[in-house]
């Protein structure tokens, strides 16, 4: 489940007009999650940028503690988690700038195979973990009063399904975060703290281990499988484009224009 916070270093200046700076990319808060190994890709991404990461720990323990990481456990679904999240950004790494929302679960089957233990897994994690998060990031960030920005990763076939991939019950969740995003953004554009979203198409990630390939390059109009680095970087633009927001922004090698 993967809650990323950008947070700038103590003692670095702002400018006081919300509306006219990118948000500073200094400190990311990562927790594992839908698009999993995306982690390392901020790993890299740190290389370039002096990120720091704050990494909500799940089942894996991927990165270790430094100067520049802190870890913490807990059940994202629960609002203690998203208070220890924000908390612990602040007191390590003195403010908040962005959130990426990546916590999330996917797995696809027939709609009347769905189960009310799928439903309620899916909802405590996808949305619950959504909710405690961002209502806790944006409040710091009205707080602050020099903006910022919220990324959620969601799935392109939210709005564009694919007949040969049944997701209908998980898509409940992720059009959900598409739809409230947009609200988002309308709600608290005056306090220049822009809302977006992303939504990626087939992605190579351990959640689709086991499926054969010849079928994922199917479900993409370039027959291509996404890359980790493509979801990062998407994520990246919106998080540093400071006129951009109620956006969702696929990123599915174009299955989101239709049939192909």
């Amino acid at each position: 489940m993967m809650v990323n916070l950008l947070t700038p270093e103590k003692g670095m200046g702002h400018s006081n007009d919300v509306h006219s700076e990118p948000v500073q990319r200094e400190s990311l808060t990562v927790s594992d999650g839908l698009v999993g190994d995306l982690v390392k890709l901020f790993k890299l991404l740190s290389d370039e940028t002096r990120l720091r990461i704050l990494y909500y720990l799940t089942q894996r323990n991927e990165l270790q503690r430094s100067e520049h990481v802190a870890l913490i456990d807990g059940d994202i679904a629960l609002p203690a988690t998203a208070a220890k999240l924000v908390e612990t950004a602040v007191k390590r790494f003195g403010s908040i700038d962005a959130l990426v929302n990546n916590a999330g679960i996917f797995f696809a089957k027939p709609f009347t195979q769905y189960t009310a233990d799928d439903f309620r897994s899916l909802v405590s994690t996808n949305l619950d973990g959504f909710i405690h998060v961002t209502q806790r990031v944006i409040e710091h960030l009205l707080e602050q009063k020099r903006g910022g920005s919220v990324v959620s990763i969601t799935a392109s076939i939210a709005d564009r399904p694919i007949a040969a991939l049944s997701a209908s019950v998980p898509m409940i969740t992720k059009g959900g975060i598409n739809a409230i995003s947009r609200n988002l953004a309308m709600e608290y554009a005056k306090q220049g703290i822009r809302v977006n979203a992303v939504a990626p198409g087939v992605v190579d990630t351990p959640l689709l281990k086991g499926l054969p390939k010849d079928f994922l390059q199917s479900l993409s109009p370039m027959g291509q499988v996404g890359t980790t680095q493509d979801i990062a970087e998407a994520v990246l633009f919106l998080t540093e484009a400071p006129r951009v927001t109620g956006v969702v922004l696929n990123v599915d090698s174009g299955a989101h224009l239709g049939k192909w």
